[in-house]
């Protein structure tokens, strides 16, 4: 075996023949493998990073949903809402419904396809916010279909939970206000299509409290948290390892063929 042989790492392909392999090319995929794992387990730390990020949240929305209600949030208070601290507090808001000026929203729920009827609330502090009364099917979207239903303008009080506005629109589709066609609870576009002026930059989810004639159902708020985080880590750490087990693989036989091994 001449010099070339004995040193340079190469190996076998499937008819037996010997493929070299030059210290550059073997350098250069430990080179790339080195980067892989370093990609690949960062994706797995971040994946854990996640998981703990989430589970802090779902606490937090726990704790939130077995509190006492509170009073909705002022306007001075508007500015600093926002998701991570706010979403699905218990709110309990008296006041009254603004007439019968409802905006539909599609909604796909336990009950099937239909409609979040969403309606303008006049709170006695004085200011508007957009309340999620339930869902309606679709045979009963025209309000002629369930006046039993609706708001009579009296004094009343709103128990819920508090949501973040949904701006644009839904997957793959945009909400088009001028042909009244809504696919999300945008609140500030529902408000200036329906003239309201300045309202909450959230919406309230109404309980269950069942509606006069039966319509809208509310209390149907999906309170649920996808947590796959330690499972797509433990596929980055795989793939790592996978990767550290070739590139060792491949020292191990540049090394055998470096001193002669077969």
């Amino acid at each position: 075996m001449d010099e070339q042989a004995r040193t340079t790492p190469h190996s076998n392909t499937g008819d037996g023949q010997r493929v070299t392999r030059s210290p550059w090319t073997l350098l250069v995929l430990c080179l790339c493998g080195a980067i892989g794992i370093t990609g690949l387990s960062a994706l797995g730390v971040w994946q854990l990073e996640r998981r703990v990020w989430k589970l802090d949240l779902i606490e937090r929305v726990d704790q939130r949903l077995k509190a006492v209600p509170v009073a909705a949030p002022a306007p001075s208070a508007w500015p600093a809402i926002n998701a991570r601290d706010d979403e699905y507090r218990r709110l309990v808001v008296p006041g009254r419904f603004l007439g019968d000026r409802e905006t539909l929203v599609q909604a796909v729920t336990d009950l099937g396809g239909g409609f979040w009827v969403m309606a303008p609330f006049r709170a006695d502090d004085g200011f508007t916010i957009l309340v999620n009364r339930g869902f309606v099917p679709t045979d009963k979207r025209d309000p002629a279909t369930r006046l039993a239903g609706k708001p009579s303008g009296d004094h009343t009080g709103i128990h819920g939970l508090l949501r973040i506005s949904e701006p644009k629109g839904g997957f793959l589709r945009t909400n088009d206000p001028a042909a009244n066609r809504w696919y999300s609870r945008d609140v500030q576009a529902i408000a200036t299509t329906q003239g309201l002026g300045q309202v909450a930059p959230y919406f309230i989810d109404a309980d269950a409290t069942p509606n006069p004639g039966g319509w809208p159902v509310g209390g149907l708020t999906v309170v649920s948290f996808h947590n796959n985080h330690l499972a797509y880590a433990l596929t980055w750490f795989g793939l790592a390892l996978m990767v550290l087990s070739a590139v060792a693989y491949l020292l191990r036989q540049a090394v055998k063929d470096r001193h002669g091994g077969g």
